[in-house]
């Protein structure tokens, strides 16, 4: 009778933990059509209506999306690679592949999503053409936004870089600053609340959104889509490597990519976010 007690026993903590293993929770998204799959999404910030939308339409296939909103741009993709979440989008590709070489990470890119502009905003000023000798221009902190925000600056004829200096330039590349404006780099989220600290701010544009900012209508000065340098900065799905083949990721990408979700991203932004896909 102990034998078989002991036998049932140990049956059920196998079944408990199959059915746990089953749910796919994180350690890559189920592909079983059989049963719930689950996706768990990385985003940042609080405003994600397109994702509810792709949500409700993957749940008609029997995928639950969970969004898992992160108030930075580093956790995103440390949770991706501990396996906390099963991919995330919030990041250009450019940030994306200075971040996975810094930190050594195995992830990938599965997918473009929206072209976000960077762009220049004051708290007084309405042409760049006001700016005086002196004045300060906070840009972000991070290599890659960073080094965005300066190339808008010297687009926009603010300052001159150093030839060669690639699409991640520091203020140590700028070599012609005609009004010796003095370049503050700040952590990104916070350059909205300092925005009344100096003359003009280049915001990244889910940061200016998130404060409120229109990208069209309030900046003073707004990026040039039209390059082709900016396909460094279109925004992407990632994934761990070893997921990328990964059916329920697949599917995702493949409701995410219609137009319906194009025509969402333009009402929803009003036209500061480019589907790209």
């Amino acid at each position: 009778m102990k034998i078989k007690r002991l036998a049932a026993l140990v049956l059920g903590v196998v079944i408990t933990a199959t059915a746990f293993v089953g749910c796919g929770q994180s350690k890559g998204a189920s592909a079983d059509a059989s049963k719930k799959q689950v996706i768990k999404l990385g985003v940042t910030g609080d405003d994600h209506k397109v994702w509810d939308n792709v949500k409700e339409r993957l749940a008609k296939e029997n995928i639950e999306l969970k969004i898992v909103s992160f108030s930075d741009y580093v956790r995103p993709n440390m949770a991706l690679n501990d396996g906390e979440i099963d991919a995330n989008a919030f990041q250009t590709m450019a940030y994306f592949e200075q971040f996975k070489k810094d930190r050594n990470l195995d992830l990938v890119s599965i997918a473009n999503t929206v072209l976000a502009p960077m762009a220049i905003y004051s708290s007084n000023l309405k042409d760049l053409k006001e700016l005086k000798n002196g004045d300060k221009i906070a840009i972000p902190n991070d290599a890659t936004n960073g080094g965005r925000a300066l190339l808008l600056l010297q687009e926009a004829g603010l300052i001159k870089l150093k030839e060669g200096s690639g699409i991640t330039p520091t203020v140590k590349d700028i070599v012609e600053n005609p009004k010796n404006f003095e370049v503050i780099p700040l952590v990104a989220t916070q350059i909205p609340r300092s925005i009344k600290d100096v003359a003009v701010a280049a915001i990244n544009n889910g940061v200016a959104v998130e404060a409120g900012y229109s990208p069209l209508e309030d900046s003073i000065y707004i990026e040039d889509t039209k390059k082709d340098s900016v396909k460094n900065y279109f925004n992407i799905i990632a994934a761990r490597t070893k997921d990328k083949d990964n059916a329920a990721l697949k599917r995702l990408v493949e409701i995410y990519q219609t137009d319906e979700t194009k025509k969402l991203i333009k009402e929803t932004t009003k036209g500061s976010s480019i589907p790209v896909f």
